[in-house]
């Protein structure tokens, strides 16, 4: 997994230097809220999203930042990754974008349903 911040590759120079590479990204909006979403043109749908010609959600709460991003070779990897992300709650968000795996794994256990919290 990659955690990025900037816009640089230390291999090549440049984000999108590899032919056929597909994203999964977070960005974080103006709100304070996350956006998850995949492409394979990462520099223009970054700028799509930053000028509001993207995601209605992005556009009403702009401006927004990429905060995380992780390379995949195919774009059913990247898809995949994205809806997997998506259902996330904010937190477990927070803890991929700091690279915290402990609490990402701590985050992704699930709790025991009892029959009280079947009840109405």
């Amino acid at each position: 997994m990659e955690n990025v911040l900037s816009e640089r590759s230390e291999s090549k120079g440049n984000l999108l230097a590899t032919e056929k590479a597909h994203f999964a990204y977070i960005l974080q909006c103006a709100d304070g809220s996350f956006y998850v979403g995949s492409t394979a043109d990462f520099q223009l749908r970054l700028r799509a999203h930053q000028t509001g010609k993207a995601a209605a959600y992005t556009a009403a709460r702009r401006p927004v930042r990429l905060v995380y991003h992780q390379r995949f070779p195919s774009r059913g990897d990247a898809v995949e990754r994205e809806r997997q992300v998506k259902r996330w709650t904010h937190h477990k968000k927070q803890a991929l974008i700091a690279g915290d795996m402990v609490k990402l794994k701590t985050l992704g256990r699930r709790r025991p349903r009892t029959f009280a919290s079947l009840l109405p």
